[in-house]
Parts: C-alpha cells; structure tokens; sequence
C-alpha cells in the first residue's frame, strides 16, 4: 500500500504507543525518566532566563504543559517521517525513531541524579516503537487481497484492509490503556492526604477573618493549597513515599545525620503564617501566596548536626538533583525558617514539596523554598554552586517591598460610582506593611485601609473607596514598610534579584 499519510499515521502511532510504554515503565522506577519529561526538563535547563521570564508572563502555570505539548508535538512530527521513511524502507524509518529514542535516553541520563535505570524507560520505548512501526508496516503491505477489477480467480499483493484497521485500532487502544495506567500509578503511589499531623507544639496564633468578604476581586488572605501559585523547573511532580524518604544533613557538620518523616514529625513543630514569592513575580504579578505552615526549626536540625565554622552557604539537593543555595546567616539569623511538612492543615501536597521542603521567610524561593528536599549540606559558595547560581541568578534575594491591585482590574470598565480598589501587599522586614497608597489620576497619593495583620512575614490585604467618575482613570499603588521605607519606583526586571517599581494601570468608568 503506498498510502503516504496512513504511513505517516503509523510512525505517529507508533511513536504514542512507545512514548505510552516508556512513561507506564518510567512511573514504576522513576517517574522523571518518562522520555518526554526527561527531553523537556532539559530542554527547561538550558533555556536563557529572559525566555523563561517571557513564558511564565506569557503563560503563567501553563508554561509546563504547553512545554511538554511543544516537545511531544515536535516528536510526532518526525514520528510522522519516520512513517514514511519506513514506507520505502523500514530500516530507515526504524533508525530514525531509534535517534529519538537515544535523544531521549541521553537527557534522562545526564540529570544529576540519573544512574543506569533512567535508561530502562527509553530502551522501552525505542523497542516499542519500532516494533508497533514493523508490525503495522507489515499489516499494510504483506498479505495478498483479491481485486474485484481482475480476471476471475486473479489475486493482487496487497493489505488486508480489515489487518490495517484491527493493527491500527489494537495500538491505539494499547497505547490509551498504557498512558492512562501509568499517569493512575504516579497518582495513586503516595497519597498525601492519608497523612496525619501532629499538632504544633509552637501554634500559630488564631488567624484572623480578612476582607475576602468585604471586597469582592480581592485575594483571600488566605490562599487555598490548590490555588497556591506554583513556579518550579519541574514538568512532573515528583511522587515521593513517606516510608523510603529521608532527609540528610551532612557537609561541614561534626556529625552526619538523617531523619525519617516519622522522626521529623515527632520532633517539636512550630506553626507559622508566612507569605512566600518567587523571584519571576513581576510587578503586580500573581506569583506570591500566603499559608500557615507546619515544620520543624531549621536550627533545631543544624544545632543536631553542629554546623563547622567554614560553611557559608546551605545547599539544599530535592529528590532529582535539583539544588538551591541559602546564605547559611541567612538561614539561622532567628528568622522562623523550616523543613515543613504541613500546609494550611494538612501535608503537604506533591505539588507543594510533599513530604518535606524548606520554607525561610523574607527571601525569594529560588534561594529559599527547595521542594521535595532530601539533603541539606552546609559548604561555601566558593565550593558549590547551586543551579540558580551557575545561571548568574543573585545569591543573596531578600524579597523587595511590594503591593498591587487586584481590583479593578486592568482595562476592566466599572460602572460609575462608589467603588473598591482593593489588593495585596508584603514587607517581611522592619515591622511588616504599615501603610499603603493610593493614587488616582497622577494626584496625591492616599491612604488606604489596612486589612487584618497576620505578622511581618505575611502578606497583607489593603482597600481604598473611590467615587468613580465617567471617563478613563489611572490606578497607582505602593506600600511603606514599619521602618518608613517606600517601595520603590525604579523599574527592574526579575533577573537577578526580583523585580521592582511601581505598579499602575487603567480602568474605565461608564
């Protein structure tokens, strides 16, 4: 049969059904091999910040998806060549899928945690694909059908159409029942949400009631688990069990240790509201959320370990290699840092660093906030170098004076009359936020309301009543922190060390 686009039907199909085995193989030893996922988080590792600033602006928490559809789309599309190379002959198109495969194999190897099962999803997948690329190839050419136009008792070599459509439909339904199983294993691995906490030895405070209510388009002060932003270099979520998972300290210490998530959890917890920020949030961005959190001190483990006297720096591995540096005086300057293990109530989500991260108030997560952490080493600067800092990214990012509108919100046409302007703020130094303005039309900045103060680490909701004439207007906001700074006016991008400025936009009245 020399059908060019069932041929390239094949290499497509062919391609899914491998990608489908070596993902249902990948959840079962390591998720993060998935050939896919290994190529995009590559892909994420080596490309310019100032893309990676454009997608999450751009995209927001559909950057990863769309990375993965992007990777998977451009593989299919030379899946499809390899469809028709194999239609003249099948060694080419089996070598073609082969060099995807190895492309594959390569990234998921060179990870930092990679050892010789990374490998196993990709060889998987090569033998897979090439073998559904050969059987359906064989189905379309191999077996002899009659012709109705030739001379009675004539026959033709040909397909059998029926072996085409069974072939055909048989992969796909491999391929749906392969990916399904393998996306219910990583899902169903570990589940959260079966884990009791122990309550805090050191509670938080009663939380108090903010102006979700009060001002509709406002932020809650409180973010959902679900709803919590989340920016990471991560295409999957990595599935973590409880019962294998430990946490090493080591490095320059006077004694190596590691704890189970039971030992962390029997240990006194502290319960703290705190707001974190990733360092892309640019101005008025949404990429900042507030939650209690529950953990153990970070000091409580480093005063176990006994911390040497030539550590300047915390660095901090996750479950696949990925690393973060703290400045170690930072870490320890009394400031509530900790390993939590709880959200808003409950554990951790797998989204959210289940079963453990680091949480440290006042500075950017991409110094501050390691997910799914496994290993803290104290050591220098001069030594390692974290995975922000070989890309030039600061190493010491306290998060800047900030505040933005959440409502109205931009362009957005309000009706004329009294109106809410309404949103957020955070200062996690020199006494919290203590004021915020407002400015309208380029006039003289206001004060607006203060929402409820859940402490200087968190972040806190603010409203202003204007009476909205007809027309055009512009919207200003800044905050004071309870030193008297300003938030500043200057411009800055997030790269290196968070963005800056003040945030401004339009709205119109009818």
């Amino acid at each position: 049969m020399r059908n060019r686009p069932l041929h390239a039907l094949f290499g497509v199909l062919a391609t899914l059904l491998g990608v489908a085995v070596g993902h249902l193989v990948a959840s079962l030893l390591i998720p993060s091999s998935s050939p896919v996922l290994a190529v995009g988080s590559t892909v994420i590792d080596h490309t310019p910040h100032q893309l990676k600033d454009w997608a999450i602006r751009s995209f927001g928490n559909s950057d990863k998806a769309i990375l993965v559809d992007s990777v998977l789309g451009g593989v299919l599309v030379l899946a499809a060549i390899a469809g028709l190379l194999a239609l003249r002959r099948f060694a080419y198109g089996a070598a073609l899928l082969v060099i995807l495969v190895a492309v594959a194999a390569g990234a998921a190897v060179t990870r930092p945690t990679a050892g010789f099962q990374d490998l196993v999803p990709s060889i998987a997948t090569g033998i897979a694909g090439v073998a559904a690329l050969w059987w359906l190839t064989r189905a379309a050419g191999s077996r002899p059908e009659p012709d109705p136009a030739s001379e009675p008792g004539a026959t033709t070599v040909g397909p059998t159409r029926r072996g085409v459509l069974v072939a055909v439909g048989a992969l796909g339904v491999a391929a749906t029942v392969m990916g399904g199983a393998g996306r219910s294993i990583s899902k169903y691995r570990t589940r959260p949400e079966d884990v009791t906490l122990p309550a805090a030895a050191d509670p938080a405070p009663p939380f108090p009631v903010g102006l979700d209510d009060k001002v509709p388009g406002i932020s809650p002060f409180r973010s959902s688990n679900e709803d919590f932003y989340r920016v990471d270099t991560r295409l999957d979520v990595p599935i973590v069990s409880i019962e294998g998972w430990t946490l090493t300290i080591d490095g320059d210490v006077e004694r190596e240790l590691t704890f189970t998530f039971d030992e962390l959890a029997a240990m006194p917890l502290i319960e703290r509201d705190i707001t974190l920020t990733c360092v892309s949030n640019s101005v008025g961005g949404k990429y900042v959320g507030g939650a209690r959190w529950l953990g153990v001190r970070l000091t409580d483990l480093l005063d176990l370990a006994g911390v040497g006297d030539q550590a300047d720096q915390m660095f901090a591995t996750d479950v696949d290699g990925m690393t973060i540096g703290t400045p170690l005086e930072l870490a320890t300057d009394g400031r509530d840092a900790m390993i939590a293990i709880g959200m808003n109530g409950e554990a951790l989500p797998r989204a959210h660093g289940f079963p453990a991260r680091v949480v440290i108030p006042g500075l950017y997560g991409f110094i501050s906030a390691t997910k799914w952490v496994t290993r803290i080493t104290l050591t220098t600067y001069e030594k390692d170098r974290s995975y922000w800092t070989q890309r030039r990214w600061a190493t010491d990012a306290p998060i800047k004076l900030s505040s933005r509108i959440d409502t109205p919100r931009a362009f957005e046409t309000v009706k004329a009359g009294q109106v809410l302007i309404g949103g957020m703020a955070w200062a996690q130094d020199l006494g919290g936020v203590a004021r915020v303005e407002v400015r309208i039309d380029g006039g003289a900045w206001q004060e607006a309301r203060l929402g409820p103060d859940a402490g200087n680490d968190y972040w806190r909701q603010w409203y202003l009543p204007w009476y909205a004439q007809p027309g055009d207007h512009a919207l200003a906001v800044r905050a004071v922190n309870g030193g008297g700074e300003v938030q500043s006016a200057v411009r800055a991008l997030p790269f290196p060390e968070g963005s800056s400025g003040i945030q401004d936009l339009q709205v119109t009245v009818a």
